[in-house]
């Protein structure tokens, strides 16, 4: 089990839109900014799906994504890469929606991404460049 470390939980927290990449069955990229993604354990991310249409259809034939954790706020970066599942219904789906909506209501919390991190890797310059981190 891939597990983030205190600097990297540090940095996902300060992060307020992650960059968001899924590739179609055929291997077709696709990149939306998501604003609405928590770390709820050292291990699983949850994004919630507002307007996603290329990125849900991505995910359903191709359950891989990777985020990118920058911004001037953190020191360094990382790319974590996981594997989805995608909920419309049941308690962790319930939890997203009660939270999203105490935050927001006009938000239409349509699905729940469960990811699971399989991977973190380096991504600021020099030698260590796409290392993999854990």
């Amino acid at each position: 089990m891939v597990k983030l470390t205190a600097e990297m939980k540090e940095a996902f927290s300060k992060m307020k839109v992650f960059p968001v990449a899924t590739a179609s069955k055929d291997g077709t990229p696709n990149v939306i900014p998501i604003g609405v993604v928590e770390l709820v354990s050292d291990d699983t991310i949850w994004i919630t799906d507002n307007f996603m249409k290329k990125t849900l259809e991505n995910l359903q034939a191709n359950p891989k994504i990777a985020l990118y954790v920058w911004g001037p706020e953190i020191k360094g970066c990382f790319q974590v890469k996981g594997h989805v599942t995608i909920k419309t219904s049941g308690k962790d789906f319930e939890e997203m929606k009660a939270k999203l909506n105490k935050k927001n209501p006009a938000l239409p919390a349509r699905s729940l991404l469960i990811v699971r991190i399989t991977d973190v890797f380096e991504c600021k310059p020099g030698a260590t460049a796409g290392a993999k981190l854990i």
